[in-house]
């Protein structure tokens, strides 16, 4: 029986590259002269830090830029409160990886109620789907592309 499974992962080489790169533009960048701006990546999180808070702001757009350049969907990513402590600002951005229950139910709910004859199981965090014909598969693929799921989604393993 045909299957493959829905994944949300993030290539943490792209990432690391991307981290990279954007420092490398902060410290050529004419607004972030002599302001020591960095962005560091920890345990899938990258802390923004700046003189003040319009600078956070600028930095988002050089991160967007950034990962969109290495094929790193935008929608993973979970920007925390930007704080101001002392002379500097500070801001967390979440990197999000794998599907979560609630995600991974809401997948499956798509799946269902779209009358597609094909099994979605929830599999750790992952969701494999199976079904009779590779066209059911093929149309879960391009009905869960077009939906407006915020994680990026990856189709993989896909089995005759």
């Amino acid at each position: 029986m045909p299957s493959f499974d829905i994944v949300s992962e993030i290539d943490g080489h792209e990432l690391t590259n991307a981290v990279d790169q954007m420092n490398r533009e902060l410290g050529t960048r004419f607004d972030f002269k002599g302001s020591d701006a960095k962005i560091t990546l920890k345990d899938g999180a990258m802390n923004l830090e700046a003189t003040n808070e319009f600078q956070v702001r600028q930095m988002h757009d050089i991160m967007y830029k950034k990962l969109s350049a290495r094929n790193i969907d935008v929608a993973c990513l979970e920007k925390g409160k930007i704080e101001e402590r002392g002379m500097r600002a500070y801001q967390t951005v979440t990197v999000r990886e794998g599907l979560d229950k609630e995600m991974a139910k809401k997948v499956v709910k798509l799946i269902k109620d779209s009358n597609i004859k094909v099994q979605a199981a929830i599999q750790g965090e992952q969701v494999r789907v199976t079904g009779k014909k590779r066209d059911d598969l093929q149309q879960v693929m391009a009905m869960l592309k077009a939906s407006d799921i915020e994680m990026p989604l990856q189709f993989n393993n896909f089995r005759d």
